[in-house]
């Protein structure tokens, strides 16, 4: 036994691999620091298991000793060794930063380059000054281009001050410097990378109009503005891409009416750039400075958009169309020959509610393709009640399913005017099914006294699917007013009507004492669908008046109705159904009985507690298992009743 730090140092040092292994969990739970030079020494062991055990250990322990243990272990030959000590150095950098900024001025290169990795993990601002000096004095270019990494990687503020002067360093440097500067988000920066682009290459250049448009200041917004005129195309389009990114898309109304012109300019050659992400913000651009051209720009690029492809593509587009408003190349687009296109200018005209965008798009509507008119529909129903004689007109002439069921949600959504309630009515009798289910939901969203009573009426139909759509609409609309309806629907021959009837009744939980005699009857339902209706209600109320109906359920035929009755039971926690519950234990079907045992530990107490305890020790493997469960759940909740 390894009771003491001293015991673990001796083990860790002569003992069996399997012992030295303990040994070094061992140090890292007791916090042995004397043990700290021989878990580091066992980082060099083949075996990966005592590797693993020092390596947790010496993470735990930390410090200024774990790190002077490691360091050496920077200068081994062997890869993985170096790799292991560099992670560790990484975690516990923080607290050893006087142990490591030892190894800044190291004559070998290769471990300041470790140094300034390390460094760069520690989130310590000690570390800021050292791996400045690094940047700008070392001789050794990875190890200038690893500290401008670490700087990006601390991102701390008065790291700029080095990254900034190191603009000026060799390309591979300036790479590393623009990402870290874009890390860093420093407002000096601003001026610093501005002032580098004069001198820069294309590609440098290019770094840092990415790194502004990242940074998001809008310091750097004139300074990208001076560079446009004078700068190739490429990087002019970049330029485009980070102001929009800067400014958002509102934004760019406030510049000047001169700069706002010339952007335009840019934003539409930027559209025709190879890169999509500058694609998306001269679209976004474009949308919010507008314009015919711009309509006419974006409108061609989204209409090449796969929608099934890049849908968040399409969305800025069709967004930036809206924004514009109704153009010449929305009109054309309407008009013309290409679905797609049609497709595209429909959603974007559709998000706007101006008459004269309304006007438009039903003038257009009887010429268009079907695909296109039933875009057309969805994007009419935003214009309100001045398309109302349009959308009667297409009641009236159209047999498209789909434009159909559109302009009857129109009628039934947005209009809910009564006068057209017959001609919503007359759709109940369409021949697609469909059809008919949108003309039923019309219908009872207009309601009103008159609609009612064509439901009334056409409850004494001999046709089963009339009675059926007349109960739902009843229930629906009115179900104290439709009463007598319903009763007698409970009593129709054809299930479906009783189990509709049925359903009317399940907002009606706060009259339950009146509704609740109503429906006993069809407990004992010859069809199983009904039945199981009936319990679906009850259990949807939280009164316990329907406790009685739901025990008597436990005694039906079927296994389904008996397990939603048992659950119905378990979400009202009815301790008083324990007792038949535990007679259901011993039900012949499975599923009953796993139902009976999960409700047992919902409903909870020392009943079931005690009553769970007799099924543990079942035969049935399943069964034992899910009275386990109960029970620990039931212990779970005492528990947290008790704290």
């Amino acid at each position: 036994m390894m009771e003491n730090c001293k015991e673990i140092a001796k083990v860790l040092q002569t003992g069996e691999v399997e012992d030295k292994r303990e040994a070094a969990f061992l140090a890292g739970d007791k916090e042995c620091r004397e043990a700290i030079p021989d878990l580091a020494q066992l980082l060099l062991s083949d075996n990966l298991g005592l590797q693993e055990a020092a390596d947790m250990a010496l993470r735990k322990l930390g410090g200024v000793e774990t790190a002077e243990a490691v360091i050496p272990l920077l200068r081994s030959d062997d890869a993985p060794v170096r790799n292991l000590s560099m992670d560790i150095l990484r975690e516990i950098a923080g607290e050893a930063m006087s142990s490591l900024t030892k190894l800044v001025h190291d004559e070998d290169p290769d471990i300041r380059i470790f140094v300034s990795d390390i460094l760069g993990s520690s989130g310590s601002s000690q570390a800021v000054s050292p791996l400045g000096d690094m940047l700008l004095k070392d001789p050794e270019v990875n190890v200038r281009y690893q500290a401008a990494v670490s700087l990006g990687e601390l991102q701390l503020k008065h790291g700029a001050k080095y990254l900034n002067q190191a603009l000026k360093d060799e390309e591979w440097i300036q790479f590393a410097v623009i990402e870290a500067l874009a890390k860093v988000r420093e407002d000096s920066s601003i001026g610093a990378l501005a002032k580098a682009m004069g001198r820069s290459s294309d590609l440098v250049a290019s770094m840092i109009v990415e790194a502004l448009g990242e940074m998001a200041n809008v310091k750097a917004v004139p300074m990208l503005l001076a560079q446009m005129d004078s700068s190739p195309t490429a990087l002019r389009n970049k330029i485009v891409k980070a102001i929009v990114n800067i400014l958002g898309g509102k934004s760019l109304k406030l510049l000047s009416q001169k700069e706002r012109e010339k952007f335009r300019q840019y934003l539409l050659i930027a559209i025709h750039d190879e890169e999509e992400d500058i694609q998306d913000a001269a679209i976004l651009g474009l949308g919010f400075v507008g314009g015919e051209k711009a309509s006419a720009e974006v409108l061609e690029l989204a209409s090449h958009m796969d929608p099934e492809r890049v849908p968040e593509r399409l969305g800025i587009a069709v967004d930036a169309l809206a924004n514009i408003g109704l153009t010449e190349a929305l009109r054309d687009g309407l008009h013309g020959k290409d679905t797609h296109r049609a497709l595209v200018a429909v959603e974007a005209l559709g998000r706007t509610k101006d008459d004269a965008v309304c006007s438009l798009m039903t003038n257009v509507f009887w010429d268009c393709e079907r695909d296109v008119q039933r875009a057309l529909i969805t994007a009419l129903t935003n214009c309100g009640a001045v398309v109302k004689d349009f959308f009667l007109d297409v009641l009236q002439k159209h047999n498209d399913g789909t434009v159909l069921k559109g302009a009857l949600a129109y009628f039934g959504t947005v209009l809910k005017d009564e006068d057209t309630g017959e001609v919503l009515f007359g759709f109940l009798e369409h021949p697609y099914d469909d059809v008919k289910e949108a003309a039923l939901e019309a219908c009872v969203n207009v309601g009103g006294e008159a609609m009612n009573e064509r439901f009334h009426t056409l409850f004494r139909s001999p046709e089963p699917i009339h009675r059926l759509m007349a109960v739902y609409a009843m229930g629906k609309l009115d179900i104290a007013a439709n009463i007598d309806d319903i009763k007698l629907a409970l009593e129709d021959e054809i299930p479906d009507i009783r189990k509709v009837a049925l359903e009317a009744f399940s907002h009606m939980c706060a009259d339950l004492q009146t509704w609740l005699p109503v429906i006993e009857n069809r407990l004992s339902d010859e069809n199983r669908e009904v039945r199981l209706a009936v319990v679906d209600l009850m259990g949807g109320c939280d009164d316990d008046a329907v406790v009685p109906m739901l025990l008597v359920a436990l005694d039906d035929a079927d296994d389904w109705v008996r397990v939603r009755a048992v659950e119905a039971l378990g979400q009202k926690a009815a301790k008083k159904a324990i007792p038949r519950l535990m007679d259901l234990a011993e039900d012949e079907s499975p599923l009953v009985q796993i139902k009976v045992v999960e409700t047992l530990g919902s409903i909870g107490g020392e009943n079931a507690f005690r009553a769970l305890l007799e099924i543990v020790n079942s035969e049935n493997p399943e069964l034992s298992a899910a009275a386990e469960d109960a029970l620990a759940r039931i212990q779970d909740e005492q528990g947290g009743e008790g704290s």
